[in-house]
């Protein structure tokens, strides 16, 4: 349950909108280079549409309340055509796990990096894109539709909620981001409990000046590209 936070989820709505629209416009010509090269090295669909796992703020009486809601996210596609999502589930699971030995085989070697780093089914420009996390660009359509907010915890997938701990659902209590308070600090380089504490510290703390703080640092954390794979 969330009190009195009335004027600050209005206010952030309305920043997300006008900070979404103002980047739709100056990054498009990026993002048309991005989607030919996609095409060049791989035809076919530009965009990845992959069914996310986000929270919904309804009201009732003087009090709001979160609810678990499913959305499409939008991402710039990374990886080959009808790719087969099972060593991805797999090491999802081993992550959320802390299951370090079967981390190590599905990389191929043991690493301090908490991502499918050697990914047999990403496309040649797919490792730059996510590197600078170019790929979530048309995440920005997301925070237009509602489905998503400039600043929040990470959107999950189907599969990570089923197998998450009970104090993991803490996340889902406030609307995803394109960037957050795990994406500036540690990335890929925290454990799965470390990012959810994140996310959870994020959502007690949340407010104007902290998802300005947040908004600041992405551009040095993309930049820098500090913990990303």
């Amino acid at each position: 349950m969330v009190q009195g936070r009335n004027g600050y989820y209005i206010t952030k709505r309305i920043i997300d909108l006008l900070i979404a629209l103002f980047f739709l416009a100056i990054l498009f010509p990026l993002m048309a280079i991005i989607a030919i090269a996609i095409l060049i090295y791989s035809p076919g669909p530009i965009f990845y549409i992959q069914e996310r796992v986000g929270a919904r703020r309804e009201q009732r009486g003087k009090n709001s309340y979160w609810k678990m809601v499913h959305f499409p996210c939008y991402k710039f596609r990374t990886m080959k055509i009808n790719s087969d999502a099972s060593i991805h589930q797999a090491y999802v699971k081993a992550l959320i796990e802390n299951n370090q030995e079967q981390m190590a085989a599905l990389q191929g070697k043991e690493t301090e990096i908490r991502k499918l780093v050697n990914d047999p089914r990403i496309i040649r420009p797919g490792k730059l894109l996510r590197k600078y996390s170019l790929d979530e660009l048309p995440q920005l359509l997301n925070v237009l539709r509602g489905d998503m907010s400039m600043v929040g915890p990470r959107p999950a997938i189907p599969y990570e909620v089923e197998v998450y701990k009970p104090f993991h659902l803490r996340r889902l209590e406030a609307q995803p981001g394109i960037t957050g308070l795990q994406q500036v600090t540690a990335r890929c380089i925290a454990d799965f409990d470390q990012q959810v504490q994140l996310d959870i510290q994020y959502i007690e703390h949340q407010s104007l000046w902290l998802d300005t703080k947040i908004m600041l640092k992405t551009p040095l954390a993309i930049l820098f590209a500090k913990g990303a794979y």
